[in-house]
């Protein structure tokens, strides 16, 4: 029987050579694909024929953008609404990965179970938050770092650590997300070995296979939640994080 770790192995279905560099189609580029084969497919149907009394599609779409929306106006203010298309894309992207991931019997693969697709969604939006603020207040951002009236000395210790916490933003952005995803596939694939492993005595599975049984079936809807709410989490940092770019709390 494979491991618990065998699921998160990368797997070339395409080798690309560029440059010398390695630009294979993997199974997880696959996935993204899928995914966001999927969001466009969801945003499609709910949009292609706007109506006044929106069907179930529609109402659906403007549901997630208006959540998203509101996240922001609570968050960062009117100000932020120039930045739901970014936030509302990234919820989604993310929503939808770590869904399809938990799809079983077609060999899925949860793409933000890697820490190269969270750290590469993290950085951008570290680089935008970092641009948003210099454009808006140029060198006056770095009185993010500054406390209010500190003086000389613990100012500068401060400044110091806010500094740091600033640019690990990107880091704990990422490996939230991929640690959270990995550990629930790695539990939901424990149990069910345990399930498959006790199938093997006859008729002790009916006595014993019940309780591992249970637990993965309550696990895989404790790992449905926690795909939505980690999405969510993602999105609501990238808005704490413009917040801080605009207005500068």
């Amino acid at each position: 029987m494979a491991g618990p770790m065998e699921q998160f192995a990368l797997k070339v279905l395409h080798p690309i050579n560029a440059g010398g560099y390695d630009l294979s189609f993997t199974n997880s580029s696959l996935w993204m694909a899928v995914a966001l084969a999927g969001v466009a497919i969801f945003l499609f149907v709910g949009t292609a024929r706007p109506q006044l009394v929106p069907g179930r599609w529609q109402a659906a779409v403007e549901y997630v953008y208006d959540f998203v929306r509101k996240m922001l106006d609570e968050n960062v203010g009117p100000e932020g609404r120039k930045f739901a298309p970014l936030v509302f894309s990234i919820f989604i992207f993310v929503l939808a990965c770590n869904i399809l991931g938990l799809i079983p019997w077609v060999g899925a693969f949860t793409p933000t179970s890697h820490i190269a697709v969270t750290l590469g969604l993290a950085i951008i939006v570290f680089a935008i938050v970092c641009i948003v603020g210099f454009a808006k207040h140029g060198l006056h951002f770095f009185s993010l770092f500054w406390p209010h009236d500190a003086n000389i000395f613990l100012g500068a210790f401060v400044f110091v650590i806010e500094v740091l916490s600033f640019l690990s933003r990107p880091f704990t952005l990422a490996i939230r997300l991929f640690a959270n995803m990995t550990a629930g596939h790695v539990l939901l694939k424990v149990f069910g070995t345990f399930v498959v492993a006790l199938g093997s005595f006859g008729a002790l599975p009916y006595v014993f296979g019940i309780v591992p049984l249970g637990v993965n079936i309550a696990l895989s809807a404790l790992e449905v939640l926690i795909a939505v709410v980690q999405a969510y989490v993602f999105a609501l940092l990238a808005s704490l994080y413009l917040n801080d770019a605009i207005n500068l709390h």
